[in-house]
């Protein structure tokens, strides 16, 4: 308590002078939550560190990637030995057939897989790839979910878009989001009637399997089976993008969680351990439409960047070895029984959920099954709780609507910490 951010106030107003918002990314702006962004100057583990010298136990952890914690030792070596050789060639390196080795193995639906630099790349090229291979121009996404801030998918996006009110992005030509259709996740009524009216002008269905821009939205039972079959019964590719819920929801991403194979799939964040990376790949037929094997053009001069994919295979590595997915999986199940305890305690109306490491508690009474019961959510409360939290050494995403995580580094003693905070600032409330 009583803790001082002057160092972080005077790093904002000056950066405010250089960068539109004084941010490089809009949810870390707090505008959601009030006050000013913390600028961290390290972090260690399952802690980061503000320049004013206050330690927090960290749940955002770089919003997601960083399921090993931060600064963990294989992975800093990787990326030493790497940068040591090297930061760029602009050529191939034995790293990147290693990487793709290791997701195509982790992941049996993706057969051959192109690296990026980002997800948003990832999911741009994906819907490029399945317009090609299907010969339709029309997306189906679900509001609240995100897939990067490519035209055409801005359209009730979630996360930074929804906490800044703005569903959809000025600059974006109408032509190019016309294409694009916006159903209610968990919907399986109005995405068959969609389906069935207009499959003819429709390539691929692309969908968070959990949406983690919205908070964490579970999928209902049936719902990903249901846009499977009906996606097959029409020629239409069904992407996942596992760009948050790959590695998190499981170490085969929520595909295997919900034993469901997409026709493509789009991952980023854990792939590089925290360093940008990207990749999207599917089935052998679909990917060969990408160049130089086939027509469709897609390129990056960083992309299979040898320091990301350097930190990306000691990361898979680590999260390879015999009990770390159950440990994570007794961590997780301990904060969620732990934070839903304390809010019935404090007599807090909130709603805890969780799928693997991923995990919301939204301030809302009712239950959460899509964006629209997500807006919801009293965001004042949240906000308050947020304040709450830092001040009591806890970092939570500063938005009511993206999801927490877990790392192997989070130990009991940091969960029960997080736990006695929360009832603490419930209590404020």
């Amino acid at each position: 308590m009583n803790r001082t951010y002057e160092k972080s106030k005077e790093l904002f107003e000056r950066a405010n002078t250089l960068i539109p918002g004084g941010v490089n990314s809009p949810v870390r702006a707090f505008k959601a939550v009030g006050g000013n962004p913390l600028f961290i100057s390290h972090g260690l583990g399952a802690k980061i560190y503000d320049v004013d010298g206050n330690e927090y136990v960290d749940y955002v952890l770089s919003w997601g990637p960083l399921i090993c914690g931060h600064a963990h030792p294989a992975v800093v070596n990787a990326i030493k030995e790497a940068a040591e050789r090297g930061t760029s060639y602009g050529a191939p390196t034995a790293g990147e057939i290693e990487l793709a080795q290791l997701i195509t193995e982790i992941y049996p639906s993706i057969e051959k897989v192109r690296l990026v630099n980002s997800g948003t790349e990832a999911t741009m090229s994906a819907i490029r790839v399945a317009r090609a291979f299907a010969k339709r121009d029309g997306v189906i996404k679900f509001e609240g979910c995100y897939h990067g801030h490519a035209d055409g998918l801005l359209s009730k996006a979630g996360s930074g878009a929804t906490t800044l009110g703005i569903p959809t992005s000025p600059g974006v030509p109408a032509s190019y989001a016309e294409k694009t259709i916006t159903a209610p996740f968990n919907n399986m009524e109005v995405i068959k009637n969609i389906i069935e009216k207009d499959w003819k002008d429709i390539a691929c269905v692309i969908v968070e399997p959990v949406v983690g821009n919205s908070g964490c939205v579970l999928p209902l039972a049936g719902f990903l089976e249901g846009l499977r079959d009906l996606t097959a019964r029409y020629g239409i590719l069904l992407i996942f993008d596992e760009v948050m819920t790959g590695f998190r929801v499981a170490y085969g991403g929520a595909q295997a969680a919900f034993k469901i194979s997409p026709d493509m799939t789009c991952l980023g964040k854990v792939i590089g351990g925290g360093v940008p990376v990207g990749a999207y790949g599917g089935k052998k037929d679909i990917m060969s439409l990408v160049a130089p094997e086939g027509p469709v053009y897609q390129a990056g001069t960083l992309s299979g960047n040898p320091i990301a994919v350097a930190a990306g295979i000691a990361t898979l590595k680590i999260l390879g070895e015999a009990g770390v997915y159950e440990s994570l999986e007794e961590k997780a199940a301990f904060l969620e029984e732990g934070l839903r305890d304390a809010a019935k305690k404090a007599g807090a109306k909130t709603k805890f959920y969780r799928a693997g490491t991923m995990f919301c508690q939204y301030f809302n009474e009712n239950e959460v099954i899509d964006y629209d019961t997500a807006l919801k959510s009293d965001t004042k409360a949240f906000g308050k709780f947020f304040r709450a939290l830092l001040e009591r050494g806890v970092y939570i995403a500063p938005s009511q609507f993206e999801a927490g995580f877990l790392s192997i580094a989070h130990t009991r003693p940091k969960l029960e910490k997080t736990i006695e905070a929360a009832y603490d600032a419930l209590k404020t409330l």
